[in-house]
Order: C-alpha cells, then structure tokens, then sequence
C-alpha cells in the first residue's frame, strides 16, 4: 500500500510514456521528486540529439515535399485508452492526420525515428527489453518501420513491419529511410564538421 501510494503522488507530468495503464516515468525523475533536478533537465535533450533529430528532419522533409507531416517533440501515439508513446520524428502522410488539435496522433506513422530515450530505467528488470517492447508496440500499432540510433554506442536499430529481422549497424553504414532517401549518421556529423 505505501509503495501504490507513493506511486499515486508522483506528479502526471513525470510519465514519459504509458503502457497498458502502467507509467514509465522521464529518466532522472527521482532526482526531480528530491529537490536534486529541474523538470528542463528531464525533458531536455543533448546537443547531440537535438542536432540530429534537427538535421533528420530537415532531410526528411525535403526529400518527401508536401505530401508528408513530419513530426517532432516527442509526439505522442495513442494506441489504447491508457496506453501511449512517444516519438522522437514521426512521418506521416498528410491524409492520414485528420484535425490537427491537442491530441495525440491516433493513427500509426509510416515511420518513426527515436534518437535514444527519456525513459527511466530504474525500475526496468531489462532495459534492452524495453527498446525490444517498444518497438514491437509500434510495428503492431502499424509503423512500417522504426529506427533507432543510439548516441553512446553509434549503432542505428532498424526494425520493418513485415521482416522477422531487424538489423543493427554502425554509424558510418547507409540506412535506406524511405523511397530512395539514405541516411548516414556519421556522414552528417562529418558534413557539418562534427566529426
């Protein structure tokens, strides 16, 4: 009972995402709740992050023209009543969007990137089970395909809807996004002098 009603008093704004009515909380969210960090903190991202997320969208989005969305800011994916993600980029065709409101977007995106995570894994038994988990609810949900790219190791995370494979590769390797359109992580951080 003391732990349900601890769980109860952490404030909505700390859930980063739901899952079947179950929170998973922004990493870092206990040092929030002692007084040791700023909510920007947990939200936030790296210079790192934001530079790719950035210069992937601006890709994206010149390559496809006006037919897509591209959206950012950890948009959120209702999937069920109490279960929901969030996405670092999501494309979606602009058809599939309905009313642009408050809401989060119910229908499933073509693809979606996520550049790392915000999720706390504190109380995660398997973290990898976690990108694995995730991935799988937005395959189901009906993403045609997801990529990862993981800032600390350099690896990219490639997952598609109707292969039983899903592939991890380096950096430096060429990602086939969409129609044509090649990504190449290490290539567009040497681009800009990063690397």
């Amino acid at each position: 009972k003391m732990i349900e009603s601890a769980i109860q008093n952490i404030p909505e704004h700390l859930v980063y995402e739901m899952v079947d009515g179950k929170p998973i909380y922004y990493k870092g969210y206990k040092e929030y709740l002692t007084g040791n960090k700023q909510l920007e903190q947990l939200m936030g991202s790296s210079k790192l992050q934001s530079f790719l997320a950035t210069e992937l969208i601006f890709l994206i989005r010149s390559f496809l023209g006006i037919k897509y969305f591209v959206f950012s800011n950890e948009i959120g994916l209702q999937f069920a009543k109490k279960s929901w993600r969030a996405a670092d980029i999501a494309v979606i065709k602009k058809e599939n969007v309905g009313e642009m409101d408050n809401k989060y977007l119910s229908t499933p995106p073509e693809y979606i990137i996520e550049i790392d995570t915000k999720a706390d894994f504190s109380e995660i038994s398997n973290p990898l089970g976690y990108y694995q988990e995730k991935t799988q609810e937005l395959l189901n949900f009906g993403v045609k395909k997801i990529i990862w790219i993981f800032t600390d190791t350099q690896k990219v995370m490639i997952a598609e809807k109707d292969s039983k494979k899903w592939e991890i590769l380096d950096w430096d390797q060429e990602i086939e996004f969409i129609d044509n359109l090649k990504i190449n992580i290490s290539k567009i951080l040497i681009d800009n002098k990063l690397a």
